[in-house]
């Protein structure tokens, strides 16, 4: 079969050997920048494929010298933000900072398909400057007022592709090296994945009708869902977007974001708790490698460079449990706002200093108690604290990045746990519920009876684990201050934006 490839992009043009020297070339962008001389204007054309953009040359000569007054009146409608078609001869550049230019010579050659009133233009010329970490002069809050705009700004830009590179070595992994299925899972759901109540209501009308019959939600994860899909597939993975009525404004936090989540059984050691711990650390060393040598790494890959050492150093990243957590954080006191004190949560300023300041690398946090957790985590053996088979990996800068356990295969451990949390009644008082015998008398239906079907038919030990994608976006992205900058068009509490 004949693939009808597209025209080239401009930074197909610009890599080396692509076209031939005067090669005639046409290319669709916008003006980046425009400088205007004597004789010529040159012009920065970007098309979003690259962060250089190609700078095309107008040949025009000087007014009263034989100079076309029309070329030079249709060269007025280039302006920042204008919409152009720009054709002409790639030649060498003379000038530093490419190996090519465009050459336009006479009014057939460039075509103002949109103007762009530079007054009114909500962008600026002084943003084109920006690093990939950063928008320009503009400031993070004045962009996030133009989210439809934002997206032409360098660094948005730089963070679009950052998305598309990670996405691709994700699934290079998942697919390529695992032989992982991608599924689709449902982003309506009848049930909160963990348990939080913070979902989002949907599918009411005007006069109060359940649209679905029953309460409907936007999902929170797609987690036990994807334990479905496990159960028939196997190795399952989904990249979905996910709902969280998160009244935290704190720079890590959305209220739409994408989750990784992945889902295999097994036999120890693939699938206990290190076994997960393995396959994350090895996906994502995978990944980073990846990143890093695309050439859209902010610093350069040096032994001295945060993402370079977690990627190539020789050394596993550390493994603790949470009680030894507790304890390398209560050392540490008085440092933190919140005492850590066992039995509870880690805060965010925990996560950080363990991973930034502690371990100076990413470390698996492992064991935590039960009662931090959700329901679906595997009881260990009692200890003098019960815990759940969890870990939580910490990155610097960012804190938790990704959440896995091996998940509870057992039906009467599991269904004790719904009931401790509240998901399910308990069964009266008459009725007794063998654990080594699932396959009790009807109830009646509630939103995570399927869920407990799992298990009463045909369950198999298995495990998984959800990370945050914007989170890992704002790892890798050095410079990346907040977690908004790390998706296009970002929603929190308070704001929608478009």
């Amino acid at each position: 079969m004949v693939v009808r490839r597209l025209p080239k992009t401009i930074k197909q043009l610009l890599e080396p050997g692509s076209s031939s020297a005067a090669a005639l070339t046409s290319i669709t962008g916008h003006v980046r920048s425009i400088r205007r001389q004597k004789r010529c204007t040159f012009a920065l054309i970007e098309d979003g494929s690259t962060s250089k953009g190609l700078q095309a040359v107008f040949k025009h000569g000087v007014r009263g010298e034989g100079t076309s007054t029309a070329m030079v009146e249709k060269l007025r409608q280039l302006t920042f933000g204008a919409g152009v078609i720009v054709s002409g001869r790639l030649v060498e550049s003379t000038g530093p900072g490419q190996d090519v230019e465009l050459v336009v010579e006479g009014l057939d050659g460039v075509e103002v398909v949109g103007r762009c009133d530079p007054d009114t233009y909500p962008l600026q010329p002084h943003h084109s400057g920006a690093s990939s970490s950063s928008s320009g002069k503009h400031s993070a809050e004045y962009l996030r007022e133009h989210l439809h705009l934002r997206l032409r700004t360098p660094g948005i830009q730089h963070t679009m592709r950052l998305r598309a590179k990670v996405k691709e070595a994700l699934e290079g992994y998942l697919t390529g090296e695992q032989e992982f299925v991608y599924v689709h899972t449902p982003v309506i759901t009848g049930i909160d994945a963990e348990g939080g109540g913070e979902s989002f209501r949907v599918g009411k009308g005007e006069e109060g009708e359940e649209f679905f019959g029953r309460p409907a939600h936007l999902t929170v994860s797609s987690q036990l869902h994807l334990e479905a899909f496990q159960a028939a597939l196997g190795r399952v993975y989904t990249l979905a977007p996910c709902f969280r009525a998160e009244r935290s404004m704190t720079g890590r936090h959305l209220a739409e974001f994408w989750m990784l989540e992945c889902e295999w059984g097994g036999e120890s050691p693939s699938c206990d708790l290190h076994g997960l711990c393995t396959f994350v650390e090895d996906m994502l060393r995978y990944t980073i490698a990846r990143f890093l040598h695309s050439g859209l790494s902010v610093s350069p890959p040096d032994a001295d460079n945060e993402l370079h050492r977690a990627a190539f150093s020789q050394k596993p990243w550390p493994r603790i449990t949470y009680i030894e957590a507790i304890h390398i954080l209560q050392q540490a006191q008085p440092l933190f706002t919140y005492p850590p004190t066992l039995g509870h949560s880690l805060q965010s300023e925990h996560e950080k200093y363990l991973a930034e300041v502690h371990f100076k690398s990413p470390v698996f946090v492992m064991d935590y108690p039960r009662g931090v957790k959700p329901f679906y985590m595997r009881v260990n053996p009692r200890t003098d604290m019960e815990t759940v088979a969890c870990f939580d990996l910490l990155v610097p800068r960012v804190g938790e990045l990704v959440g896995g356990s091996v998940r509870e295969e057992r039906y009467g451990v599991l269904r004790s746990s719904m009931v401790d949390a509240g998901l399910i009644p308990s069964p009266p008082e008459t009725e007794i519920i063998d654990s080594s015998s699932p396959h009790s008398p009807k109830k009646p239906l509630n939103p995570y009876e399927w869920y407990l079907d799992l298990r009463r038919h045909g369950s198999v030990p298995h495990g998984g684990f959800g990370m945050g994608f914007e989170r890992l976006i704002l790892w890798l992205g050095v410079g990346i201050a907040n977690i908004r900058e790390s998706v296009g068009m970002p929603r929190w509490k308070g704001w929608m934006g478009m």
